[in-house]
């Protein structure tokens, strides 16, 4: 895409009032960018971000369509066009499947998944018209590989993985690229007790596997090795490629996670070979 490389790109960002969110407004704002910072609370969006004038704070409550129109509306009064959408908010409901509540399960996938549906639906009719623009989704290795203690994270994420895939081949013949983002471990605010939510319905034959799990998760907040920072000034490069990839792995970790998953499908493509090859009709 041509177009990718002027300085005066239009980005918006969801979840842009902490963590990683503040760290990509930052980048491309120091970009030349003009950016919409979108999140649930506009005044934690303006402290994290401070002033400038190709900066537009919006309301964004990625669960409510109606939020997502209003943003794209303010988006192109004031600046006329969308080059690329960040899909980045989130939130974290860990623990066992079966002490998690239905409606623990439900929260996670209305902010997770169905959010950046919610957001991307507001935004493509405006590419379209352009023919042009980039949808931006953070996944997580959570979307590579499923974990214990993790089955509504996973669920979310290997959810936005199929989505952006097929949308992919959707939206490519009107010039909008996708890429899906998989961060490892970065030093965000997703471990902090604002994003993370543990499940509520506890049952006696998880409690010894719960309590290490419970202290490991809490204790790894602010442990985490990847510098946020760097990831924004990268996303910032790697979506100014003329072409940009269609997956990018965020840090050691996650390069380390995809060799294993990609290593693991093989062994279990060739471990049936024979018997899954040999499934179809007999010819008469």
């Amino acid at each position: 895409m041509g177009n990718n490389i002027k300085k005066d790109k239009v980005w918006i960002i969801t979840g842009a009032g902490r963590g990683m969110g503040v760290d990509i407004a930052k980048a491309a704002l120091g970009a030349g960018y003009n950016v919409v910072a979108t999140g649930r609370n506009t005044d934690k969006v303006a402290k994290a971000l401070g002033k400038a004038k190709n900066l537009l704070v919006v309301k964004l409550d990625v669960t409510k369509p109606t939020d997502a129109e209003t943003v794209v509306k303010a988006t192109i009064d004031r600046f006329g066009r969308i080059d690329a959408l960040v899909n980045n908010a989130a939130n974290f409901y860990a623990g066992y499947f079966e002490e998690l509540t239905p409606e623990q399960m439900d929260q996670q996938l209305q902010t997770t998944l169905i959010g950046p549906m919610n957001v991307t639906r507001a935004v493509l009719p405006v590419m379209r018209k352009q023919r042009s623009g980039q949808i931006i989704t953070i996944s997580s290795t959570a979307g590579l590989v499923g974990f214990e203690f993790g089955t509504a994270y996973a669920a979310s994420k290997f959810g936005i993985e199929g989505w952006m895939q097929s949308l992919q081949a959707e939206v490519e013949p009107f010039g909008i690229e996708t890429m899906v983002v998989n961060p490892g471990f970065f030093r965000t605010e997703l471990l902090t007790e604002e994003s993370t939510n543990f499940a509520s319905h506890p049952i006696d034959d998880y409690n010894e596997r719960r309590a290490q799990q419970m202290q490991f998760w809490k204790g790894y907040n602010g442990q985490q090795s990847g510098d946020p920072a760097k990831l924004a000034q990268a996303l910032i490069t790697i979506s100014s490629q003329e072409k940009s990839p269609r997956r990018f792995l965020a840090g050691a970790d996650a390069v380390k996670t995809a060799e294993q998953v990609a290593a693991t499908l093989l062994q279990q493509t060739n471990a049936f070979r024979e018997l899954s090859s040999s499934l179809a009709y007999d010819n008469a």
